[in-house]
């Protein structure tokens, strides 16, 4: 929100009096929260820090080490910067003394070298203040706007993410624990520089909260970063670029940057002072443009700007100086991006319900609660289907062949003709249930048998899978003996679909024995518990990997674990040296602080391993 150092001696209040940087460069781009004139050497003990002290050094000490007192005990209480007007004390210059001790805290010192008035100074560096506060509340205001409206409307994280993007000018990244892709917006960048080698790229951004926050940011990297979830569960991360070399567009676009159209009065868009210009400043003094407001007719070099000649193009260098943190702003957008992004997921997950409620779907109701088991029980008996007092068993049947895109006219003509054959199924094998589409892929069936729960599924299986031969996956869940529990037979039976569909060679039905570990991982690969479980195991060995891929240790741990733990085989099958494959073994303990000669901590890692081949598809 407060204008640097940097920009208010480029102020053509602070330019009438030909401002000369005599020390503390390197503290130029600190933010100026007010300015102070005094001229009493004990002026520390009544400021805050951040303050531009204005002075003209009449009331500071004649000794060195009264003045070296007064510049140290400025730059403790953390004051922005110190300007001293030339004349009334000090002619020439400033003392020696003073620079060189402004020079150690890195603390800016000025030279005014003509009469300047201080009131311009004060009057215009507030005035920026001012309007930088009211730019903030404009664009803050706007940030609410825009999520609210993206909220209400239900928008995609696809959506969202583009949103922030254009809003803040700056690429987007949405990632889940894994640190995969879900959604981005380059905002106009390339997409392949962005996205070349993210996750590794993204292990390497290590963004610490601020104070009570959950929004860090990474210097080296230039990310901003803040985690998306709710209730207590973060799914994802949702990252921001902001570049340290300039500001932001989108906001400046948008009404809301850091230099508004409608600045007020004696507000000017800065330009960079002369600062360090050295000898021969003085004779460039007349020439240039006008002066700023306030800068008097009789006052020699009147009508122009001192320190600029008239080959000195407006630059715009003042507003593009790095800053050691991204504007407050961006900070408020990217947590406003993550809770809508968090919001619309809750949101979708109701949703679905709502739609199949809205079909009229007992089976539906069944999946999502959103109708009392006693009343699922009632609507179906009144439909002839008894689920009381009945084995029920959930399956799940979906075409093997996926060029059938979901969404599409051919996609939705074969799911309606899955569900009309999966109705047929059973009729032919007089069994009864519920049937209906559990999404645009695949049509469940929540079968109530009387008898033996296999020799229903089989009957059911031959049925449907006649004329057909090999072309449908059918998935069925454990068998449960209430209708409360109904829905987790459903879930199982599409989870293990899911799992299943890759495998040709399986029984005629599928059920959770079948799909083994690696299936199990594949059906909890969205769980956010799983994908920490992976980053707890594993995160540190891929933050090697990630900064030394030319010598990765995965592999070899991998090579390791799939050979039983035996050493020999498993350095031949890596086609290393004993000694380099037991030192590579050394390399990976260390840096995961685990020993590899136990079977709980290998099988872990195996675990570890399996699920994020899982998560990587």
């Amino acid at each position: 929100m407060f204008p640097t150092v940097r920009e208010v001696i480029a102020l053509d209040s602070v330019r009438i009096g030909a401002p000369r940087l005599v020390a503390g460069e390197s503290g130029l781009d600190r933010p100026v929260r007010w300015v102070h004139s005094a001229e009493v050497p004990d002026i520390a003990t009544l400021l805050r820090g951040g303050e531009l002290v204005l002075t003209t050094g009449i009331g500071l000490p004649a000794d060195d080490a009264g003045v070296r007192a007064f510049v140290n005990d400025l730059a403790e209480v953390g004051v922005a910067g110190l300007i001293v007007e030339l004349g009334r004390r000090y002619t020439a210059s400033v003392p020696r003394v003073m620079a060189a001790a402004a020079q150690k805290a890195g603390m800016p010192l000025i030279e005014l070298r003509r009469p300047t008035p201080f009131v311009q100074i004060t009057e215009a560096v507030h005035a920026l203040i001012v309007d930088a506060q009211l730019a903030e509340l404009r664009a803050t205001e706007q940030i609410h706007q825009r999520f609210t409206e993206l909220s209400v409307e239900g928008a995609e994280p696809a959506e969202v993410v583009h949103q922030a993007a254009q809003l803040a000018g700056c690429p987007v990244v949405l990632e889940n624990l894994a640190r995969q892709v879900l959604a981005y917006d380059a905002a106009g960048d390339r997409a392949e520089m962005l996205l070349d080698g993210w996750e590794q790229h993204s292990r390497r951004v290590k963004a610490q909260p601020s104070g009570s926050g959950r929004t860090g940011y990474d210097p080296d990297t230039g990310w901003l970063v803040t985690p998306v979830g709710a209730r207590g569960q973060d799914w994802g991360r949702l990252l921001l670029r902001w570049p340290a070399s300039g500001t932001a567009q989108g906001f400046a676009a948008s009404g809301g940057g850091d230099a508004p159209a409608d600045a007020g009065p004696g507000v000017t868009r800065p330009a960079p002072a002369e600062h360090l210009a050295g000898a021969g400043s003085a004779e460039r003094a007349g020439s240039g443009r006008a002066g700023g407001p306030g800068a008097p007719a009789d006052r020699p070099g009147a009508g122009a700007a001192p320190g600029r000649d008239a080959s000195w193009e407006e630059p715009d260098a003042g507003l593009a100086a790095p800053s050691a943190t991204p504007p407050t702003r961006l900070t408020i957008l990217l947590e406003r991006a993550a809770s809508t992004l968090a919001l619309g997921r809750l949101i979708r997950r109701d949703a679905e319900g709502l739609e199949r409620q809205l079909h009229g779907t007992l089976l539906s109701a069944l999946l999502d609660h959103s109708l009392p088991v006693s009343e699922v029980a009632l609507r179906a008996a009144a439909l002839g289907i008894q689920l009381e007092r009945r084995r029920l068993v959930g399956v799940v049947v979906r075409h093997r062949d996926e060029s059938l895109a979901a969404g599409t006219e051919a996609g939705q003509a074969a799911l309606r003709d899955l569900a009309d054959a999966v109705s047929q199924a059973l009729r032919e094998a007089k069994q009864t249930g519920l049937t209906s589409a559990v999404d645009d892929r695949a049509v469940g069936a929540l079968l109530a048998v009387r008898g033996e729960e296999e020799p229903a599924l089989e009957s059911f299986a031959a049925a449907l899978r006649r004329g057909r031969a090999d072309t449908l996956l059918i998935a069925a869940g454990s068998g449960v003996d209430s209708l409360r529990e109904a829905r987790r037979s459903l879930v199982e039976a599409r989870q293990v679909a899911e799992a299943a569909r890759h495998d040709p060679t399986g029984p005629a039905v599928q059920r959770l024995p079948n799909v083994g570990l690696p299936g199990l991982l594949h059906l909890l690969r969205d769980e956010p518990r799983l994908q920490t479980f992976v980053e707890r195991q594993l995160g540190a060995l891929l933050a090697y990997d990630a900064e030394h891929p030319k010598d990765a240790l995965l592999p070899t741990l991998r090579v390791f674990l799939e050979h039983g733990r035996n050493k020999s085989i498993a350095a031949g099958a890596a086609h290393l040296s004993r000694p380099a494959f037991y030192e590579r073994l050394a390399r990976i303990e260390r840096i995961l602080g685990v020993d590899l000669d136990s079977v709980q901590v290998c099988l872990s890692l195996h675990v570890a391993l399996l699920a994020r081949d899982a998560l990587r598809g």
